[in-house]
C-alpha cells in the first residue's frame, strides 16, 4: 500500500477511534453540565497544543518538511494554546464565552489550514518524522473537541435554561 494511503488511513482511524471515545465517554460526561464547567476540560486539553512546535524542531521532523506547512502548523498551534489558556482564565468573567469563541474559531481554522497547507505543499507522511503522531492521533481529537465546543457554545446552558434564563451566569 502506498505510504500516503497508509497515512490517510491512520488519520481516518484516528477520527473513528476518537469519535467512539467521544460518543461513549466524553460527551455523556459533559453535555448536561453547566457550560463553563463543560468547556473547562476541553480548554485544558487544547493548552497542550504547544506540541505542534515539534514541526519546527530539526531532528524531530525531516529537513524536507515543507516550511509552508511547518511554520503555519507550529506557530498556529502555539497561538491556539495561548488562546485556550486565556479563555480558560477568562471563563469566570463576562468575557469568558467571547474568549472561548475566539479560541475555537482560531483553533479550528488553524487545524483545517494545516491540512490544506500539507496538501498544497505536497507533504509526504515520512517528512513528519517523529511528529507523525500529531496529525494521526492528536489532531482528530482536537477537531472533534472543537466541534463539541461549538455545540456547547450554540446550545442553551443547561443551568440557565433550567432556571428560565438565557444568559450565561458567572459564578
Amino acid at each position: 500500500m502506498p505510504i500516503q494511503a497508509l497515512f490517510g488511513l491512520s488519520v481516518a482511524f484516528g477520527f473513528i477511534a476518537w469519535a467512539v471515545v467521544t460518543a461513549n465517554y466524553i460527551w455523556p460526561q459533559l453535555h448536561n453540565r453547566p457550560r463553563n464547567e463543560a468547556l473547562r476540560p476541553m480548554l485544558i486539553l487544547h493548552s497542550f497544543r504547544f506540541v505542534g512546535l515539534a514541526f519546527l524542531v530539526p531532528g524531530v521532523i525531516s529537513p524536507d518538511l515543507p516550511s509552508a506547512f511547518a511554520v503555519a502548523a507550529g506557530y498556529g498551534d502555539i497561538v491556539a494554546a495561548v488562546l485556550a489558556l486565556l479563555a480558560l482564565t477568562a471563563l469566570r468573567t463576562k468575557f469568558g464565552i467571547m474568549m472561548v469563541w475566539a479560541f475555537n474559531i482560531w483553533g479550528s481554522a488553524d487545524l483545517l489550514n494545516a491540512f490544506y497547507q500539507g496538501n498544497a505543499s505536497g507533504l509526504i507522511a515520512g517528512q513528519l518524522g517523529a511528529a507523525y503522531f500529531i496529525p494521526t492521533t492528536i489532531v482528530p481529537l482536537l477537531l472533534i473537541t472543537h466541534a463539541l465546543i461549538f455545540q456547547l457554545l450554540l446550545q442553551r446552558d443547561p443551568v440557565t435554561a433550567r432556571d428560565g434564563y438565557d444568559v450565561v451566569r458567572v459564578p
